[in-house]
């Protein structure tokens, strides 16, 4: 029996199966001409039992469509034995969403960029299917393909149209159609329940689905679970009917057990706490049953947009040594519309958008936003915003190259709760390989977990490292800066002193020739003393000694050096590399068993080798275990305790140096105001001097010159009889002074003739 099958162009296998539906299969085939590897939609005969109006819908729905997020249509071509259509697709190599999630690694969801993408996508190909008025009732994640580009990157699409149908937004349907765990209530009502309910159906039932695929995308579970699944419909069909508004999922955990409801996102999904705020309202406003809250698609598209326009900025607090995302949104509220041009000016606008950051920030740490560091690099984040050209955005983050966080008021560092992984379940004595093969997989979820929190510890201990030097850097440059700073003052201060001192003695001189001139009517000009005894005494010294000890000798760097060089730290043991080798090992085993569970029946040899696989997966397991347990987190937590007696210390100085700063801000100003009021000072009293000589060279009235006139006469006179006086004085004096020079040289005469005779002489003199 051949396997092969073909068309005029093309040839597939049907052992090459690529996925199977209700009506038909899709298989793996080339182009006969060029070899290009295709897809190749082949119908049954329960497909050709149905109208033939509903047969060609796919068809035509697939030639209108032409979109990057729906599969693209190669061609329709008859099958060469049975003459029945076939479609040919292109080829989406990565499988479909469903596949994805039912892998191992992705027991807890799709990681946060790739349900962002899928998000993305998704929104993007049934925004293309409601402007072409089309429904595509049939949405879950086996109907979402992942097709890999020429360049390696990831591009997820709508296919299987056959449920598809033209429908206007107000326009109803009654047909069935739909994968029960996916379809809305109402159809669930009919179509699983099979009750006769008269209702119809718009075209709203699809975004139920999306909301459904969107939770299983996030979380690797279905949002709505009755114990016992499938068989346990009318469970299900109360869980979805009686929820409460905002609440987007219900699990029941054992028969006939209660149901417990939650309206959030479970802890162990990928989704960081940021962007889980931003989707849980989306999921709650998508699996809505409540016809007066229920969405329309403009509301989705619209809200879909606000997502992707959040600005994803990488955080790492360092009392936590978490890593956590913040999306900062666009200024408006969800709902509202929002203009491409102002979502662009507004995401380029950090100056407006950074008190929104830190309340977000705020928002997952707990921390005040005036107790915030908000480290970039080797600088403060506000000081570069405050330096931002008009139209410049935040710098850009990476997971390894984040923010830095750190507490003004906190200086405790503590290692933040991720919350318990599972244990890795045991394999039973009697060899069964259905449920070892059940029993492997769930090994390799496990495994997958705690090598993505050893990649996390690993992370963290570098960004440890990473956030002391770049906070050493900040406080030392803060540090040069102050130390430059009061070294500028004391400068200035120099020269405001000398020019306090020239003012002074130019005072003093003026105001000493008023007064011999008879004018003492001066003005004193108050205290002209420079406030320069607080920065020379208190605040120079102290930032010399902080300068010295933490710029010049390099303290902080070589406290933390010699606290850690003796510390172990997982990214330099390449512990997350090893994690990963460990999880491969995981799912070789795991593929093995379920190679083993393919034959059913095994051979003697074919069972040890199943059994040395089994033991395999147990000592991988334990090793894993013991590299998370007793390596990583240990070797964090020691450096998360020498982070907390470094950080004391370099939080002190930092607040010094704030201090410090503020201290010479206030002096600076003090020193403006004194050098103002000098400038003042000496300008009033230059105007009060130039007053007084306009006063002196004003023209005098008659009166008061005939006055003076009268008094000049008088002093004239007096002069003259002072003259005279004078006169007879200095001939009084000129007589006396003849006197004394007779009387000197007669004393002279005397001592030569009486040589020693001391007494003689001094009698005669007396």
């Amino acid at each position: 029996m051949s396997f092969l099958r073909g068309s005029a162009n093309y040839v597939w296998c049907t052992t090459s199966v690529l996925g199977k539906g209700a009506t038909g299969a899709v298989f793996q085939g080339v182009n006969k001409n060029n070899g290009e590897p295709v897809a190749v939609k082949t119908f049954n005969q329960l497909s050709h039992m149905r109208p033939h109006d509903v047969q060609v819908r796919e068809f035509e729905v697939l030639k209108r469509v032409k979109h990057e997020n729906i599969v693209k249509l190669l061609a329709i071509e008859e099958e060469q034995e049975s003459r029945g259509k076939v479609i040919v697709m292109e080829l989406c190599t990565g499988g479909s969403l469903f596949n994805i999630l039912d892998d191992p690694e992705n027991t807890y969801g799709l990681q946060e960029e790739e349900f962002l993408l899928v998000l993305e996508h998704l929104s993007a190909g049934m925004k293309h299917l409601r402007d072409n008025r089309l429904v595509h009732r049939d949405l879950k994640p086996g109907n979402i393909m992942k097709f890999i580009t020429d360049d390696g990157s990831t591009v997820y699409k709508l296919t299987d149209f056959g449920a598809a149908r033209e429908l206007e937004e107000d326009q109803q349907f009654m047909s069935l159609y739909g994968t029960e765990e996916y379809l809305h209530p109402d159809m669930y009502e009919r179509a699983v329940l099979r009750k006769p309910v008269g209702k119809t159906f718009g075209a709203t039932v699809d975004l139920w689905s999306i909301g459904v695929t969107l939770y299983h995308v996030a979380t690797g579970n279905l949002p709505f679970r009755p114990f016992g699944g499938r068989r346990n419909k009318e469970t299900m069909y109360y869980i979805t009917t009686k929820k409460a508004s905002g609440v987007i999922s219900g699990s029941q955990t054992s028969e006939n057990g209660q149901i417990e409801w939650s309206k959030d996102l479970p802890h162990n999904c990928q989704l960081s706490a940021g962007l889980k705020k931003l989707v849980t309202p989306l999921l709650a406003g998508l699996l809505e049953v409540d016809s007066q809250r229920i969405w329309n698609f403009e509301r989705f598209f619209k809200e879909v947009t606000y997502i992707l326009s959040c600005k994803l900025i990488h955080i790492f607090y360092m009392n936590k040594v978490q890593s956590i995302r913040v999306y900062l949104p666009p200024d408006r509220t969800p709902g509202e519309p929002l203009p491409a041009e102002r979502m662009c000016a507004e995401l380029l606008s950090p100056e407006r958008t950074y008190g929104r950051l830190q309340s977000l920030v705020q928002e997952q740490t707990d921390v005040a936003p005036t107790n915030q560091i908000l480290l970039y690099r080797d600088s403060v984040l506000l000081s570069l915003i405050e330096d931002l050209p008009a139209g410049h955005s935040y710098p850009v983050t990476h997971e390894d190259k984040p923010l830095m966080l750190l507490s003004k008021e906190n200086n405790n560092v503590t290692l933040a709760s991720e919350g318990d992984i599972p244990k890795f379940p045991s394999f039973p004595t009697l060899v069964s390989v259905e449920t070892d093969a059940s029993l492997a997989k769930t090994c390799c979820s496990v495994g997958h977990a705690c090598k993505r929190r050893v990649e996390k510890l690993s992370q963290g201990s570098l960004l440890i490292h990473t956030c002391v030097e770049q906070f050493t850097a900040v406080v030392t440059k803060e540090l040069k800066d102050v130390e430059a700073k009061s070294r500028k003052l004391c400068y200035l201060t120099q020269h405001v002193e000398e020019s306090v001192e020239a003012v002074t003695r130019a005072h003093n001189m003026i105001q000493g020739l008023l007064k011999l001139l008879g004018n003492v009517d001066s003005d004193s000009q108050g205290d002209l003393t420079a406030p320069s005894r607080e920065l020379v005494n208190e605040l120079s010294p102290a930032i010399q000694q902080l300068h010295q000890r933490y710029v010049t000798e390099r303290a902080l760097r070589n406290e933390w050096f010699d606290t850690t060089r003796d510390l172990s730290c997982p990214a330099k043991s390449c512990a997350a590399a090893r994690a990963r080798t460990m999880v491969d090992r995981l799912r070789d085993s795991w593929q093995h068993l379920l190679r083993d569970r393919a034959t059913r029946s095994l051979t003697y040899n074919d069972e040890q080798f199943h059994v040395l696989e089994r033991i395999k997966v147990g000592e991988t397991g334990r090793r894993l275990r013991l590299l998370l347990d007793t390596e990583c987190q240990p070797a964090v937590a020691q450096l998360a305790d020498a982070l907390a007696d470094w950080y004391k210390m370099a939080q002190t100085v930092y607040l010094q140096v704030r201090i410090l700063e503020k201290d010479l801000d206030a002096y600076e100003k003090r020193l403006e105001v004194f050098s103002s009021r000098l400038v003042d000072s000496d300008r009033v009293f230059y105007q009060k001097l130039g007053a007084r000589q306009e006063a002196r060279t004003k023209p005098a009235p008659v009166k008061q010159i005939d006055k003076v006139r009268q008094d000049a006469k008088v002093i004239h006179s007096s002069f003259k009889d002072i003259m005279a006086v004078q006169g007879e004085v200095m001939s009084m004096v000129k007589e006396n002074s003849q006197i004394l020079m007779q009387f000197q040289q007669l004393t002279e005469s005397l001592v030569r003739d009486s040589g020693n005779n001391g007494e003689e002489t001094q009698r005669i003199i007396s």
